[in-house]
């Protein structure tokens, strides 16, 4: 058997250790060969976020090839189609995964793939609530995704979504997505070591809450500091808690403009992006994480911080709710367009009207099943089950 994955970003370092687990799993197999096909180093929205590798990167190893070591945006649909095309008839796969129905490229690579039976399975992050969609883009996507063998989703709204446009249940072979969960797990018990030092050295308060991401407007970040303000003004006890704001984007100017109108200068923090592995580091600074997105694939910050055995409130077009939160067990769920109910959910923890650590033992239970090690096995049972057919 042998599995080729074609995947865009080599910056996407959630994938990597999930490729890397599928390596460790088909090693021993002699009947087994397993390559990555790595279109791009990264996108320009992402740029800041490159690592820079040094004695405490996380690497990962698994037998890849970069085709073009610059930005996706960069590189022609031309480029593309002749680097894959000479790459997969050097390879030989029998199966191979495909990332994007969105790449003009990939979709020439599918239609060459079903003319000489090379099975093709589709990866989708997509959801129905993500964005607003033409009927001729999902008349379109129909037309695809008949054309492939099976269906890698980002967990059960993603498999939700195709089943909408005609996939049968029985093609949808992953249901999940992960995260490194020991590598950001490790760092976030290190950096709690230093917790209280690191928040006086950046003027943090001794409890926060924290988003993580790209500050773009879909992320309703002017809600959620509309919501912590009313939050503040209603708790005898709010001097003890800050927000902090993690990320980088073209909405920064703004929020920073609201924060003051908001007086928030002195409990919100705006901290500049970080590349992932150091993510935990502010992680540990924080007592919950919050995701107010108006749009959400899925969002994997909510597999890091669980990993970390944080509390998550979460609004309801993140794709990652029905799958990873469970209301009032390891977080809460709210929408995004009521900023009222979440400021009703920062006061319980406020008002220490939350057993934490009860949230916390949730949050590690019910991310174990979203490891590396558990997605890599299902897709390689997915390989083995397409091949059989």
């Amino acid at each position: 058997m042998r599995i080729l994955i074609v995947h865009n970003l080599l910056w996407s370092h959630y994938k990597s250790s999930v490729f890397q687990a599928i390596q460790q799993l088909v090693d021993p197999q002699a009947n087994v060969q397993f390559k990555v096909i790595q279109i791009a180093r990264n996108e320009r929205s992402r740029a800041g976020l490159e690592v820079i590798t040094d004695e405490k990167t996380p690497t990962y190893q698994y037998d890849y090839t970069l085709l073009f070591d610059r930005f996706w945006e960069e590189i022609t649909v031309k480029e593309r189609s002749k680097a894959l095309f000479h790459h997969v008839r050097k390879f030989r796969p029998d199966v191979i995964t495909l990332t994007g129905y969105y790449d003009p490229a990939q979709i020439m690579l599918l239609l060459w793939a079903k003319m000489t039976g090379i099975r093709v399975i589709m990866q989708n992050e997509s959801t129905a609530a993500d964005h607003q969609r033409g009927n001729w883009k999902e008349a379109l996507k129909r037309s695809i995704f008949r054309l492939c063998d099976g269906f890698f989703c980002f967990g059960n709204q993603s498999a939700d979504y195709l089943i909408q446009l005609g996939v049968r249940p029985e093609k949808i072979l992953l249901r999940k997505n992960a995260v490194d969960n020991n590598a950001i797990r490790a760092g976030y018990e290190q950096a709690l070591i230093n917790r209280e030092q690191q928040q006086q050295a950046l003027g943090l308060r001794p409890n926060n809450f924290v988003f993580v991401g790209r500050l773009i407007a879909f992320k309703n970040l002017s809600m959620l500091l509309t919501a912590f303000a009313e939050a503040q003004k209603q708790s005898a006890q709010a001097a003890g808690w800050g927000l902090i704001l993690l990320g980088d984007g073209p909405e920064h100017d703004q929020l920073s403009h609201q924060i003051k109108a908001l007086n928030l200068t002195v409990s919100v923090r705006l901290i500049p992006g970080r590349p992932w592995y150091q993510v935990p580091e502010v992680l540990a600074m924080s007592n919950a994480l919050v995701l107010p997105s108006r749009s959400e694939p899925w969002g994997l910050v909510v597999n890091e911080a669980m990993a970390c055995g944080m509390p998550v409130l979460v609004s309801d077009r993140c794709g990652c709710v029905p799958d990873l939160v469970q209301d009032g067990k390891n977080g809460f769920i709210f929408s995004p367009d009521q900023p009222d109910q979440l400021t009703q959910l920062l006061l319980r923890f406020i008002n220490e009207q939350v057993n934490v650590s009860e949230m916390s033992r949730w949050a590690q239970k019910l991310i174990a099943p979203y490891a590396p090690e558990v997605v890599a096995q299902e897709m390689l049972n997915g390989f083995t089950y397409i091949l059989r057919k």
